[in-house]
Parts: C-alpha cells; structure tokens; sequence
C-alpha cells in the first residue's frame, strides 16, 4: 500500500495529510476530513452529486484521485454559508424551491458557483445546458434553473 503526504487548501484553510495514493479526493473529504456536504451518488461523475472546485473550476471529486489535488484549493458546499448564514447560491435557491430532498444541492450549488464565475448564462437555454451534468432526482430543474436566473440577472441583463 502507497502512502503519499499531500498539501491542499480546503474552504482557505491549509491542510496536511498523509493519505493512500489510491484514494478518492470524494473519500478523503468525507472520511478523512468530515466535510460529509459533498454527496456521493453515482460514483461514475454522472449524476455530479460529488462536484467541488478545484482551483476555481468544478471538478467530480468521486473522479479525482487525492493526490492529484496535491498543492490545490478546492472549495465544497460547507464553505458557501452555514445554516444561520446562506451564501448567495443557498439564498437563491430556498428562495425559488430548488432544495428539493437535497441530495443533489451541494454538487448543483458548486456547480452553479463556477458556472457564475466562467459563464455568461444569458439565456435560460444556456443556464440548462450549463446545468445538464447534474442530475436532480427530485426533477427540480425548474426552480433550479429560476435560482440561477436570479443569479444570473444579478449580474447584468439576460437576454
């Protein structure tokens, strides 16, 4: 068995840990770390339940091995607010009733959060395209896609 020490940056907060090499970054969130908001479910990158962000751009953590977040800043959904402190992504969608059961919140929300930084999501066909790797079982897409209008309209006309 492969042991590597890998460095990585989790929510601004830097942590050390000596993992085996053969470990999913989903699994060293989860288990290693306790950060139990990033979700699991297909365990292919299909549903994206899992999605985090590694150095500012949505990644499948059940796809990533640990190691290779060596030296990264990754972000998951307990760094976008907290229960008495919704961050903006949170707000948009208990406003609009995206939460749905929830499971697949987390992975939407850290996908949304790259997607408002990278993308213009000017129409409402781009916000779903830009949202079709991620599976709502709940088919909660409309009020989804109405929580990232908002945050879309946020910043500046959509067209």
């Amino acid at each position: 068995m492969s042991e590597k020490t890998i460095t990585v940056s989790i929510n601004g907060v830097c942590m050390t840990r000596t993992i085996e090499a053969r470990m999913l970054l989903s699994d060293f969130l989860r288990q290693d770390l306790g950060l139990t908001g990033t979700h699991v479910g297909c365990e292919h990158g299909v549903c994206g339940a899992c999605t985090i962000t590694l150095d500012g751009r949505s990644a499948r953590s059940c796809l990533t091995l640990a190691v290779q977040a060596d030296g990264s800043e990754i972000e998951t959904i307990e760094g976008q607010g907290s229960v008495d402190k919704l961050g903006r992504i949170q707000e948009a969608f208990r406003q609009h009733h995206g939460l749905q059961c929830g499971f697949c919140t987390p992975g939407f929300i850290m996908a949304i959060t790259d997607l408002l930084r990278h993308h213009p999501l000017e129409t409402d066909e781009e916000i779903r395209e830009a949202l079709s790797g991620n599976i709502c079982r709940c088919t909660g897409y409309e009020n989804i896609v109405n929580a990232v209008r908002e945050l879309a309209r946020e910043r500046g006309p959509l067209r």
